[in-house]
């Protein structure tokens, strides 16, 4: 006997997915900017050098005078000749007063009065040393700076976006099926 027998054929499905990509696209357009320096300023100021000779007293040494200064120097030559002359008088009068008290007094004034001072002999540099007298001050210079910030202006643009959906479709390429036979 003979069974009958089934013979089964089946089909898949099978699917069909076709896409089309998503597309971005972004620009920047570039930022405008500008800088500007204004320039620093600077102030100078030149102290100069200040260089002072006195030679006065080396020329006084020479005898070299001012005029003003002869004058002054006579006058307090002749001033103190005079307070000199009153000072011996003085002495010598006190002197004629007491002759009584003995020896020469008329004799001893009058060998003073008729001789001069001794004479002073000396080596002397003309001009003396260090008769010249010097200062000196160094100049400088005074700087100031006032410095400027710098002015900067950014402009931005926004970015430029283009976008593109992508899509995903689906279909049924090959549908599914089942063939079952009888086969005896």
């Amino acid at each position: 006997m003979r069974i009958p027998q089934l013979r089964m054929e089946a089909t898949y499905a099978r699917l069909a997915i076709s896409t089309t990509p998503a597309r971005l696209d972004i620009t920047q357009p570039p930022a405008e900017l500008t800088i500007e320096q204004p320039p620093a300023e600077m102030n100078i100021t030149p102290v100069p050098a200040r260089l002072t000779i006195d030679q006065s007293r080396a020329w006084a040494a020479m005898n070299n005078k001012h005029v003003f200064e002869l004058i002054r120097d006579g006058a307090e030559d002749g001033r103190q000749a005079v307070l000199d002359v009153i000072a011996r008088t003085a002495i010598q009068g006190d002197e004629l007063m007491r002759i009584e008290n003995g020896g020469n007094p008329l004799a001893d004034q009058a060998a003073a009065n008729s001789e001069g001072p001794p004479l002073e002999f000396n080596v002397a540099l003309v001009p003396p040393p260090f008769s010249v007298k010097m200062d000196y001050e160094p100049g400088r210079l005074d700087i100031d700076w006032y410095t400027q910030p710098p002015r900067i202006d950014v402009r931005t643009h926004e970015p430029i976006i283009r976008y593109q959906r992508g899509a995903v479709r689906i279909d049924l390429a090959q549908r599914p099926s089942l063939r079952i036979d009888v086969v005896i």
